[in-house]
This record gives structure tokens, C-alpha cells and sequence, in this order.
């Protein structure tokens, strides 16, 4: 099963780390999944043994981008997540931040979209803490969720 609860990756990345594994931990909205994403999360994959995606719940994606979002539930996130070949893990998180689930999967490698910078990501601290390191992996100009929205509602 690549849908897991939040107790059991802490488990799974702890049993993956002792069998010399290099685990990748990555987390979004991941709400209208689309070629930028697919071509992410391949190259996050391609970093080591093992890919987590963390996952924004419903509530903490309204948070994050507004009460009309997210257009797809958590559980149908999740389960398209889990469709890729690239996804070893998916485990949906209620917080704002990642920092957290960080803290509890001490990854070896935290990836994020090129769009970010390691000085702005509050989990970067936690990971170096952990002896991990951030790996910003280039952006697929033009793709996100929120355009192919702009797109479908006429506003671009």
C-alpha cells in the first residue's frame, strides 16, 4: 500500500534508512496533477532509493490557497499520487508546513520545485539539523495547478 498514515512513515523511513536506502522527501497541494508535476516528481525520484511525498489535507490547502481549493479531494489526491511510478510513499499532513512530518521522516534528501529557494523553505533548517540536504529541482515553466484553473475559468 503507498498510501500510508502519518505513525507508519515515520516507521517505513526509519526501517529504509537502516537498510541503507537513500530516501527523498518532497510535499505539495498536488491538486490538479499535471505534466510539470509528473516530470517533478520523476526527478525527485531519480535523487535516491525511495520517494514521500507528503501531502496537503483539505483544510491546510483552503489555508494555503483559498476557500475554492483544493478543486480535488485529499483521498483523490492521494490516490492519483500513488498512480505514479516515481511516488514509493504518500502521506497526507494536516499542517501548514512540512516542518514537522520532516522532523519525523528525517529524510536524506528534501526536494522542492526550482520556484523556491532553500533560505525561504521553513523545513530546510530541520533537514541540514537531520544531516540531510535540499535539492531544488528545476521548474517546468507555465505548469501549475493554479493556471490550468485561470485556464478552465477564462481568466487567461
Amino acid at each position: 500500500m503507498k498510501i500510508v498514515t502519518r505513525t507508519d512513515i515515520a516507521i517505513i523511513a526509519k526501517n529504509l534508512k537502516a537498510a541503507g536506502k537513500t530516501t527523498v522527501f518532497t510535499n505539495g497541494c498536488f491538486d490538479i496533477l499535471h505534466a510539470g508535476h509528473v516530470r517533478y516528481l520523476a526527478a525527485a525520484r531519480a535523487l535516491g532509493d525511495s520517494l514521500i511525498v507528503g501531502l496537503n489535507s483539505d483544510q491546510s490547502v483552503r489555508t494555503l490557497k483559498g476557500p475554492t481549493r483544493p478543486v480535488n479531494s485529499q483521498d483523490d489526491r492521494a490516490e492519483v499520487l500513488a498512480a505514479l511510478a516515481a511516488v514509493d510513499y504518500v502521506v497526507i499532513f494536516e499542517d501548514i508546513t512540512a516542518e514537522n512530518l520532516v522532523d519525523e521522516i528525517k529524510p536524506d534528501i528534501y526536494a522542492k520545485g526550482g520556484d523556491y529557494t532553500i533560505e525561504a523553505l521553513p523545513e530546510s533548517k530541520i533537514v541540514t539539523a537531520h544531516g540531510g540536504r535540499i535539492v531544488l529541482v528545476p521548474e517546468v515553466p507555465g505548469r501549475s495547478s493554479s493556471n490550468i484553473i485561470k485556464k478552465i475559468s477564462g481568466e487567461a
